[in-house]
């Protein structure tokens, strides 16, 4: 079998594994960015009925900006003091800790399900206030206020949006009394709130986000072959947009929701489609021998980038959404495929394989430089964070599947794990407004 038949059919291999998945998913920095910034999250006085706070807003955002390393969070047992009010801060104070910027904030209860969230942002040096918000809130969205927090202080410190309120999708199997069933599940960046979306005893693959952040596209086996069907999130409504014969496969959506790219195999070899999503019209794109796959739209919505054995080994090349002829990008090393196209349109994220194993590396279009972001065995699945900042990816960690993330710098790497179970193919949403 050729490398890209094991790339197209390949994938059903992991299928075979076990394992219970849980609802949260272990975050562990494996390596953070020299020098990052000194900041001290204070926990948030409350202000409510009984001892305890529904939810630990300054532990979230303290976890939040800690996992994206950058910053490096002083621990508590550290704390020159504990201030309720900006009133009490003592700048010299937290300035001999050698932090740099200071959280404080509140939680006030104002009724059965009414909450206000405060928080403040401080420059420890120059002892003046960055930012400072009131959120009203419900108590099943203080974790969404939390990651909202989080963002806003990623941004004002960083200079870039941050994604903490951003959303992950991904493949985990669970096994019970009536055998192994294949789950699509959609969880908070942090792997909290993981949701159910479809449940099959079918293989589910490729799930792939709508950019309203509404809606994923996911390949079922449920009714004996490959199919693609769209879901709503919110309702639940899902719909069947391509079953044809052979096959139907790695769904992709345009920048403005309105088509789907796939793989069909109606004339024989897999080729690359555009499908218009309200009428179902499907237009060929690529027209080739061997197997063209894995589409991603570029930004501006006017091109395809693609895996494709045409060369004799899987590489990327770019197409036109109406189709024509296709442009190799790809040149170094044997095995380039599973793009993913950064925000900003400069970077794809792909798996790279010169000969030591199949890892997550970028290309810069630009010039055409690949450079090596991980060093495991088998990493799949590459997907940007919406801001660009991050890369999150399938991997092995002892024995089983596990999703890992990477900075698209390769300066700092997290790993992901569910306590037992094997999950695949992450996703990284849009962003959350």
């Amino acid at each position: 079998m050729s490398a890209m038949r094991r790339l197209l059919w390949g994938l059903m291999l992991w299928l075979t594994a076990g394992g219970q998945a849980q609802a949260v998913l272990e975050i562990e920095i494996t390596q953070g960015v020299e020098g990052a910034l000194p900041i001290a999250v204070v926990p948030f006085l409350w202000q409510g009925g009984g001892a305890q706070s529904p939810q630990d807003i300054a532990g979230i955002v303290e976890a939040d900006l800690g996992r994206s390393g950058l910053f490096a969070p002083l621990v508590q047992a550290r704390f020159p003091q504990h201030p309720r009010s900006a009133q009490e801060l003592n700048f010299p104070a937290w300035r001999n800790t050698g932090v740099e910027d200071l959280v404080i904030g509140s939680l006030e209860q104002r009724g059965p399900d009414a909450y206000v969230v405060r928080f403040q942002l401080f420059d420890a040096i120059r002892g003046r206030q960055l930012l400072g918000y009131s959120i009203p809130v419900t108590q099943r969205n203080l974790r969404k206020v939390a990651h909202k927090i989080s963002d806003l202080i990623y941004e004002k410190l960083i200079g870039e949006r941050g994604a903490f309120s951003s959303r992950i999708a991904y493949i985990s199997t669970r096994k019970g009394p009536e055998g192994k069933r294949y789950v699509l599940q959609v969880a908070d960046s942090d792997g909290y709130n993981a949701q159910a979306v479809f449940s099959s005893p079918a293989p589910l693959m490729s799930p792939a986000w709508a950019p309203d952040g509404q809606r994923i596209a996911y390949v079922s086996f449920e009714n004996g072959h490959s199919e693609v069907f769209v879901q709503n999130l919110e309702s639940g409504a899902r719909v069947k947009v391509s079953g044809k014969k052979g096959i139907n496969s790695a769904p992709a959506w345009s920048p403005n929701g309105r088509q789907l790219a796939l793989v069909l195999s109606v004339h024989g070899s897999p080729e690359i489609y555009v499908m218009d999503v309200a009428s179902g019209r499907s237009t060929r794109v690529t027209n080739s021998p061997g197997i063209n796959t894995e589409p991603v739209w570029t930004p501006d919505g006017r091109s395809l980038i693609f895996t494709s054995d045409r060369s004799g080994t899987p590489q990327l090349y770019r197409v036109s959404a109406r189709g024509g002829r296709a442009r190799r990008l790809t040149f170094e090393g044997r095995y380039n495929a599973a793009a993913d196209i950064s925000p900003d349109g400069k970077l794809v994220a792909m798996v790279h394989n010169r000969g030591g194993g199949f890892h997550v590396a970028v290309l810069e279009l630009a010039t055409g430089a690949i450079r090596e972001l991980t060093d495991g065995r088998l990493d799949e699945s590459p997907s940007f964070a919406p801001n660009g900042s991050m890369i999150i990816y399938a991997t092995e960690y002892r024995g089983r599947g596990v999703l890992s993330a990477v900075s698209a710098d390769g300066r700092v790497r997290q790993r992901l794990s569910l306590q037992s179970g094997d999950v695949r193919e992450p996703v990284w949403s849009p962003f959350v407004d």
